[in-house]
């Protein structure tokens, strides 16, 4: 027998043995009265033989998994091109970092132009304007759907403005529609932090599109509580060719050069072009057109994701599932709690269930109660992000940031609102495990 069939042997032999293990140690079910977490890993044997299997080819940087993830989940969302990373927060940066490449000639974002985007927010769709030097322009948002009041766009809009970035709240999509057409007529760059809202969709313009394909740049994130988890990942996918390859320069040190890691002189001219003030054939691999930085993810992380992707459609679906019966068992507390709605022309991949207390129902309590029956809880990320210590320098300052308008319902969400999870390894026990609890809770 050859040694390359030993390997094959042995190979297979370790990966059957990880499968004995998942079945025999790692499957726990829900048992009645444990904690109900507002979001979990849902995972079996398929993750762990791909993580084995990934480890012990020992490439560790990006490489064949990598690559499959990639072309997998862009045909998923329908969009030629996309970027594989190490978080949503880096997803993020990159895709801003994007906007202020030199090759974008007068719409590149420079320092000092200015970003629209909300204050009910999770922090890192906004740190990397504000690293840079640009300016967050702060929008209201709406309740019952929690994202951008389009109606105050137009008072965001400054000679100053670039671009337009916002998440989809916990699922739920913005006012594409509004937003998009916004940005087209005013020439700005949309980009929609897609992060808790991988598989939601939305129809703009009579065609139903995933969120995240509709702007110029999406993101996601596939941290353990997203809809679907690599531990730490994220994702940056464009349907413009100029976009992605300013995305992967900037994802890979910034260099010019695009052959991956581990492969030399693919475009065969390596050493026979000059660049910036280089001498002539300089090494093109080492060539960089940007200030760049290091964001790749592992092959293992990926060898996770391309499992998970696999499952993924199911996810959504048990989402859904989810918050339509967290929401059909509430109705009849409407009079204490406003119940979250889904936005117009879209349907939301839902990454947990938002509910903001009405007069006479105060938060703290409320949420305390629901805690100490076992239920873990979350507020909306930021509540208000300028209110934060963060901001403290800038507040003082007075410069570095601006609001549009007043921050009102921003403000009433930093003090009224949290949600619950409905991530899909949860069952109908553990929903309706938290009716009871918030039907009895609401009433004290």
């Amino acid at each position: 027998m050859s040694e390359s069939m030993n390997r094959e042997q042995a190979l297979q032999s370790i990966l059957a043995s990880v499968k004995v293990y998942y079945r025999s140690f790692m499957q726990k079910p829900y048992r009645t009265g444990e904690r109900i977490p507002y979001a979990s890993r849902v995972f079996d044997e398929s993750e762990l033989v791909n993580l084995v299997d990934s480890s012990l080819e020992f490439w560790l940087t990006s490489g064949r998994y990598t690559d499959k993830f990639e072309k997998q989940l862009g045909e998923y969302l329908k969009v030629p091109f996309c970027s594989l990373v190490n978080s949503g927060s880096s997803a993020n940066l990159l895709a801003f970092m994007t906007l202020t490449s030199p090759l974008l000639g007068d719409r590149a974002v420079r320092r000092g132009d200015e970003v629209i985007t909300v204050a009910a927010a999770f922090p890192t769709t906004v740190t990397p304007v504000l690293q840079y030097g640009a300016v967050p322009v702060f929008v209201d948002v709406t309740i019952p759907q929690y994202n951008i009041d389009v109606s105050l766009l137009e008072e965001a809009l400054s000679p100053k403005t670039k671009a337009v970035m916002l998440a989809h709240t916990l699922g739920n999509p913005f006012d594409l529609q509004s937003v998009k057409a916004f940005c087209t007529t005013h020439n700005l760059w949309l980009i929609e932090d897609n992060c808790d809202a991988l598989g939601s969709t939305y129809t703009i313009d009579g065609i139903e599109k995933f969120t995240g394909t509709i702007g110029d740049i999406g993101t996601s994130s596939f941290y353990p509580p997203h809809h679907m988890t690599m531990g730490e990942g994220g994702a940056v996918y464009t349907a413009d060719p100029l976009l992605h390859k300013i995305v992967r320069s900037l994802r890979d040190w910034g260099r010019d050069c695009v052959c991956p890691s581990g492969n030399d002189n693919l475009c065969g001219h390596r050493f026979d072009k000059q660049y910036g003030e280089l001498p002539e054939g300089y090494d093109h691999k080492y060539v960089y057109s940007h200030f760049g930085y290091n964001l790749k993810a592992t092959d293992m992380q990926a060898a996770i994701g391309c499992a998970q992707l696999e499952k993924f459609p199911s996810f959504v679906e048990k989402r859904r599932h989810n918050w339509q019966r967290l929401y059909e068992g509430l109705q009849d507390v409407q009079d204490k709690l406003i119940l979250p709605e889904a936005a117009p022309n879209s349907i939301p991949s839902w990454f947990g269930f938002l509910v903001t207390c009405r007069a006479g129902v105060d938060r703290n309590k409320f949420v305390q109660y629901i805690e100490s029956r076992n239920i873990q809880t979350r507020m909306l990320f930021a509540g208000n992000l300028v209110k934060h210590p963060c901001f403290d320098g800038l507040r003082k300052s007075g410069a570095g940031y601006r609001i549009a308008g007043t921050l009102e319902t921003t403000d009433r969400i930093m003090r009224d609102t949290f949600w619950i999870g409905v991530y899909p390894g949860m069952n109908d026990e553990m929903i309706d495990r938290m009716i009871e609890v918030i039907h009895t809770g609401v009433h004290l």
